[in-house]
């Protein structure tokens, strides 16, 4: 089963200095029956206008991952971490037993990011901050694991959950098959370009939520950023 999720129908919120758009119930979007997909609880598409961003706020018990599409989010926590993710890199948050942090656009230009809520394998834990660059030459042609909580994903960021986040770039024409677990739950989104997902067509910034499929193939429509998660 493959579920399209058009980006003109997703819930959003416009604060001027935040667009935001929601694949899953968040905020003051509230849909019951879109509240997660497996362990996948929020995945929101969101624009920061230059010199502005959240301010210090509190999270428990969630793993938080941040895929920056276009410039840069700076973070910092009451760990005393502090870092600069800027286009294509990821950042990691394992928010366990309790942590403030603010990310902020410090950049002269618009930031946009996916922002990812995965829901934890165990409550409570130290909580913990990460960060890395992502080359997209590296992604040609293929699935890199940016984050996972899966055994074998050595070079990926850690996260404590049972699921991993990947990402691809695709030329126009290209194809890329990926085995699935049919009891899993693939969410994916291209950042850019258009592909078919096992011959449905997503474009630009849609969703595709699959379950039930041991496999998914992805053929490129356009030149194509890939951004999926695969969860329990």
């Amino acid at each position: 089963m493959i579920v399209h999720k058009p980006f003109d129908r997703l819930g959003g919120a416009d604060h001027g200095w935040l667009k935001a758009r929601h694949h899953f119930s968040f905020a003051n979007y509230y849909d019951p029956r879109n509240m997660n997909w497996g362990a996948l609880r929020v995945w929101n598409d969101d624009e920061i206008a230059s010199r502005s961003g959240f301010p210090p706020h509190p999270h428990a018990d969630m793993e938080i991952i941040t895929y920056v599409r276009d410039g840069a989010i700076t973070h910092k926590d009451s760990l005393g971490n502090e870092g600069r993710t800027a286009a294509g890199d990821v950042q990691v948050m394992s928010a366990g037993s309790g942590v403030r942090h603010a990310e902020y656009n410090l950049e002269a230009e618009t930031t946009r990011i996916f922002q990812i809520w995965i829901e934890p394998t165990e409550r409570g834990g130290a909580p913990s901050w990460g960060a890395r660059p992502f080359p997209k030459s590296d992604r040609a042609g293929r699935f890199v694991t940016l984050a996972s909580g899966l055994p074998g994903d050595d070079e990926a960021l850690r996260i404590r959950t049972n699921a991993r986040v990947l990402g691809a770039t695709l030329k126009s024409g290209d194809e890329l098959r990926y085995d699935l677990d049919p009891s899993r739950h693939a969410y994916l989104v291209p950042a850019v370009g258009s592909v078919e997902v096992n011959g449905l067509r997503i474009d630009t910034r849609d969703g595709a939520a699959i379950t039930g499929e041991p496999h998914i193939t992805i053929r490129a429509l356009a030149d194509a950023e890939l951004v999926m998660v695969d969860a329990a």
